[in-house]
């Protein structure tokens, strides 16, 4: 269990998950760069990170959720939670007459469906919050893509679930280490923000960004 002082940002996995480099250079050297994919992604969410909430007959929303976990040692927010009203025996001293809203998140997604796993562990790891804060069970979720304007439905099954858990630890051991690690560079460097300072093609990426940004001040 870690504590309150410890938790790091829940966006931070799919950061790592996406690049390591990309991860420290955001969260250990504090730098941010943005560009079109960033700046749309970033317009997609304040545009459901409200605070507000709905409620219909069976389900209930509530937008911008915080979200915190003590044993994955993450917080953050959640796009959207879906609370789907379930009735009947659901177990424990839960009685046929008492309903369970049983919480079901959403993460907005600005591009097209993954192969990888980047935005599922992403999602999980908001259910993992959702069942540590709630203590009921959350087995499914969605992720809805701006392009294709279509929901994703994800199963929090135990190879994802145990996917979410390793990218946490990793989370949290490359921040204590305090270390960039070096560029390497791959086709998706060219969709990311940071290609102009992490210049991975030419330096191998072995400089400190952040040493790189205040000799250019200097000069």
């Amino acid at each position: 269990m870690y504590t309150e002082e410890d938790l790091l940002p829940l966006s931070a996995l799919q950061h790592l998950l996406f690049c390591e480099r990309q991860c420290a250079l955001i969260h250990i050297e504090q730098i941010w760069v943005e560009n079109l994919y960033t700046a749309e992604g970033r317009v997609m969410h304040e545009r459901v990170d409200s605070g507000r909430s709905e409620s219909r007959r069976d389900v209930r929303l509530a937008f911008g959720l915080p979200l915190r976990s003590l044993r994955l040692g993450l917080t953050g927010k959640a796009d959207a939670v879906e609370f789907h009203r379930e009735e009947g025996k659901t177990g424990g001293e839960r009685s046929s007459s008492s309903p369970l809203w049983r919480p079901f998140p959403v993460e907005y997604k600005r591009g097209r469906p993954k192969k990888e796993l980047w935005d599922k562990v992403q999602l999980c790891a908001q259910a993992m919050c959702l069942e540590e804060m709630l203590d009921v069970e959350v087995p499914r979720g969605a992720l809805f893509y701006g392009k294709t304007r279509r929901r994703v439905d994800v199963v929090f099954d135990a190879e994802l679930r145990r996917k979410t858990e390793e990218t946490a630890g990793r989370l949290h051991d490359l921040i204590a280490s305090g270390v960039t690690p070096p560029a390497v560079y791959d086709e998706k460097c060219e969709s990311c923000s940071f290609i102009s300072l992490c210049l991975p093609k030419a330096t191998g990426g072995k400089r400190s960004v952040a040493r790189y940004l205040a000799e250019m001040m200097q000069s």
